[in-house]
């Protein structure tokens, strides 16, 4: 007979986000809090909680899944683990907390995203590359994502192009590890391509103050503008794909400079025939300002039905990397597609789709904040790969992979219960002997407390 298991009612000091000390670490390594003691623009009479004090507590609360005011009670109730860990002096309340991002709004945005440039330079332990045959390349991919906030009255909110009600931000990521370096939020309606070549510039500025590697930006069809391009080719050392925009093309006269053109790769099936090339020449003769990749399939069957037509798909892109075959093209931007997986982080694994506030300008903050919320906890992912041989971890954590998921990192290394034990003038974190990451945890904490990167 399985034995019964009560409940008891006790007076141990137990936290249950015991991960909350390694991004205090990363907090503590740029200084965070001391960057907003004087914030221009921001008058605040008297603040009894400093602004630093509050960011960092919002910060807290991204890297714990809950990006919402009323999550902060939780922690009143018993401050200490979380004002120690992440450096604040004071948890504040839920309405002052709120209060208070809306009075900070937009003024703290770019030094927010200066402190994360700075940490990811400091403490990263490595920004990939992708391999080609034209050598490698840091790829940094930009996209917007659209933010359901459907059957609310929020500021700003509107009709995006997925077909819900909501915002639709501009992200970029570096490497292949996605450091999210650049944000911004957008009215739901706003076209894709308006205010883009200013955010390009604004993410190439940041990315040179971490990196002097040779970048590739990858750009969806909705920022095929030559505005675009004249900002990056201003930069050296870059280069862009970016997938075309058919506009009106007739999809007829592609097919018709496929079958036509030289050096173009062909692959016949029952089904389907497709031709991979390069064309320097417009389907009206025109000489292009750079070559054209394209792919280009005939479809004789959908699902096993056979066409009365053929239907025709056309894919384009330009590219301006020299010396890349036309398939490692199309594969490099198929690629890009990882940076879906990266929004997908932010907006589950964080919480961060419905924003909590109703003011444009205070959901804009918690968005940058996010933006150090999301690298904190790619940081601490990231240095966990480093630091885990030698540790005895579960089979399905032994796994040889190059990215952990932001969901992994915060259920094995941020919510992990802990006992508070304060002996000989010293606070100890003492964790279980049935946690198989307690020794990952510990090895993470030291490095992001001692050294860079």
């Amino acid at each position: 007979m399985q034995p019964t298991i009560n409940v008891k009612h006790g007076n141990e000091n137990l936290v249950s986000q015991s991960g909350l000390l390694p991004v205090g670490a990363l907090l503590e390594s740029i200084k965070f809090g001391e960057r907003f003691d004087n914030l221009p623009g921001v008058h605040c009479v008297d603040p009894k909680i400093s602004h630093g004090d509050i960011l960092s507590s919002m910060v807290g609360l991204i890297c714990v899944g809950k990006p919402d005011y009323s999550a902060i009670e939780y922690y009143r109730q018993d401050p200490f683990f979380f004002t120690q860990s992440l450096g604040v002096q004071k948890c504040p309340s839920q309405s002052t907390l709120r209060e208070r991002i809306d009075l900070i709004g937009t003024s703290a945005n770019e030094m927010i995203k200066r402190a994360s440039v700075e940490m990811i330079r400091e403490k990263v332990p490595a920004i990939s590359p992708i391999q080609t045959s034209a050598g490698s390349f840091i790829p940094l991919d930009m996209d917007v994502s659209p933010f359901d906030n459907s059957k609310t009255k929020k500021e700003g909110v509107s009709r995006t192009y997925k077909g819900c009600d909501g915002y639709a931000p501009m992200l970029g990521y570096l490497g292949t590890e996605g450091y999210l370096i650049n944000v911004e939020l957008r009215k739901g309606s706003q076209h894709c391509q308006k205010d883009t070549p200013g955010f390009i510039e604004d993410i190439l500025k940041l990315t040179r103050q971490i990196t002097q590697e040779p970048l590739l930006i990858r750009l969806d069809s909705g920022n095929d503008s030559q505005d675009n391009f004249e900002v990056i080719m201003k930069w050296d050392d870059v280069d862009v794909l970016v997938k075309r925009n058919l506009r009106k093309e007739s999809l007829d006269g592609w097919l018709f400079l496929a079958q036509n053109a030289e050096h173009v790769k062909v692959i016949r099936c029952p089904h389907k025939s497709v031709w991979v090339g390069q064309t320097a020449v417009g389907l009206k003769g025109q000489t292009l300002p750079r070559p054209i990749v394209f792919k280009v399939t005939e479809r004789y069957e959908s699902k096993g039905v056979p066409l009365l037509f053929a239907e025709i798909e056309v894919e384009t892109y330009w590219c301006t990397v020299a010396g890349l075959s036309p398939q490692e093209v199309i594969n490099l931007y198929h690629d890009h597609g990882t940076s879906e997986q990266f929004h997908s982080e932010i907006k589950s694994d964080l919480g961060l789709e419905r924003f909590p506030s109703c003011h444009f300008d205070s959901n804009s903050l918690i968005l940058h904040l996010s933006l150090l919320g999301y690298n904190i906890l790619r940081i601490i992912g990231q240095t966990s790969l480093e630091e885990q041989n030698g540790v005895d971890l579960p089979k399905n954590r032994k796994k040889k992979v190059s990215r952990r998921r932001l969901r992994s990192v915060m259920q094995d290394l941020i919510y992990m219960a802990g006992r508070l034990i304060h002996s000989g003038r010293q606070w100890f974190l003492s964790f279980g002997k049935v946690n198989p990451f307690s020794k990952l945890a510990d090895n993470v904490l030291q490095r992001l407390r001692c050294s860079p990167g």
